[in-house]
């Protein structure tokens, strides 16, 4: 069993879902000059193809360290995602969709924030945004900041003046900006998963919330758009 790392402020975590958000903020990590260990975590999700693109893009980027964890968070249900409910598509749902997974960013942090300490990384990126977003109550600057405080609080790296830095650079981008960023980085947008509902024949449904957004980004950004949305009568 290996013992807790030294503190090295170059090495960041990174919650590496699949999706365009988190690919964006990895590079965005990576052109800061951090070395990157990448968490993905297999919650049996009904859009597992995101395992797929995660891997897909943590190769592309060159992670230090890619580690894929499963957690089984269909045992709680709760969510259509995580439950035999249907993914809404008829249209971006208004407060917090039936999309929403119980207490997700907040299982997911604590789990990376664990890594980090483990690692000695000092510093965390997550791609939560709260501008263009699906109105996740875990994915506002308010949570961000609280999480951040009890990371500081309940950490050995915390009471030793190490506290790890809690970096959503993506916080106050729109959907296009986010296209932006990616187009910038030189980040292939094409290499991640966004749609919630996943086809048989492994194309984005287009109607689901998390289509309609990235769609919207791409288009709003004068960007071609990547993705491979099925076709609708």
């Amino acid at each position: 069993m290996n013992a807790p790392a030294e503190p090295a402020d170059d090495l960041a975590i990174v919650l590496l879902s699949g999706g365009l958000d988190s690919m964006v903020s990895a590079g965005l990590a990576l052109e800061s000059g951090k070395r990157l260990i990448a968490l993905t975590i297999d919650y049996n999700q009904r859009h597992r193809v995101e395992l797929d693109a995660a891997r897909t893009i943590a190769q592309a980027l060159k992670v230090e360290r890619h580690i894929v964890l499963p957690l089984d968070l269909s045992v709680f249900g709760g969510s259509s995602l995580t439950a035999d409910m249907p993914v809404r598509k008829d249209g971006v749902e208004t407060g917090v969709p039936t999309t929403y997974v119980p207490g997700r960013n907040i299982i997911f942090l604590s789990l990376t924030l664990g890594l980090a300490e483990a690692s000695g990384a000092q510093s965390i990126y997550i791609g939560v945004n709260s501008l263009d977003y699906s109105g996740y109550p875990d994915c506002r600057p308010d949570f961000i900041a609280a999480f951040q405080s009890m990371a500081a609080l309940g950490t050995k790296a915390g009471i030793d003046g190490n506290a790890i830095r809690i970096c959503a650079p993506l916080q106050y981008l729109t959907k296009a900006d986010i296209a932006k960023e990616a187009a910038r980085l030189d980040n292939d947008a094409g290499m991640s998963w966004s749609c919630y509902d996943p086809t048989p024949q492994g194309e984005h449904w287009g109607l689901c919330d998390s289509c309609r957004l990235r769609s919207k980004g791409f288009e709003e950004a004068g960007l071609p758009d990547p993705t491979r949305y099925a076709t609708h009568p």
